[in-house]
């Protein structure tokens, strides 16, 4: 589907609404509860392949500071975005919480939660997060000087701001978002047989 299409030549059946462009501060907000009580001392990072991960078992390390109740508390099926570039991702990463029940995350990432669950499917804002079609946005908004220590230079407004083609009916994005996140899950397991098998 070309980016400023709206009617993809591809689909389920059943389906044959035109998808609408929104903002993403449209069907999103932005997250910004502390850990003021220390409901939670799980420190967080987002790993562009493995999603929002603890710390202690991706560095083999702790980055957080021992006291984290100046940190976001991210909650389960929350989102945040790491502004950090790295291979493969020029643009950073957005990844869901999906592994703990909270966590708690630097004040450096952008959170944010779906506004109405009952329009928006999670799966399919997942989904679309691992494509580059949010690519061109953040692009267009992050300053000139983008990068400072491999951060790009854009704020939450402005990455708010981005615009999102997404199925206007609810039932196609759980569709996609569905077959999708299967459709990984499948390369995973094939991609860990074929490491055992290649060992």
């Amino acid at each position: 589907m070309d980016r400023n299409e709206q009617k993809p030549a591809i689909r389920f059946q059943g389906f044959t609404d035109a998808w609408e462009q929104r903002k993403l501060g449209e069907i999103v907000e932005r997250v910004v509860r502390k850990n003021t009580n220390n409901e939670s001392s799980l420190p967080l990072t987002i790993s562009a392949q493995y999603g929002l991960v603890d710390q202690i078992t991706y560095f083999n390390n702790r980055v957080a500071s021992r006291d984290v109740r100046n940190y976001y508390l991210v909650l389960n099926g929350e989102f945040a975005y790491n502004k950090s570039t790295s291979d493969g991702f020029p643009f950073g990463a957005v990844k869901r919480l999906e592994l703990y029940e909270k966590g708690v995350l630097s004040t450096l990432y952008i959170v944010f939660s779906i506004k109405s669950q009952s329009e928006i499917d999670s799966d399919f804002l997942t989904v679309f997060f691992d494509t580059d079609r949010w690519h061109k946005g953040v692009a267009e908004r992050a300053a000139e000087g983008a990068r400072n220590h491999g951060l790009l230079n854009i704020s939450s407004d402005d990455f708010l701001d981005i615009d999102i083609l997404l199925p206007r009916y609810k039932e196609e994005q759980v569709a996609i978002g569905s077959y999708l996140r299967n459709l990984n899950h499948l390369i995973t397991l094939h991609q860990r047989k074929y490491a055992v098998l290649d060992d």
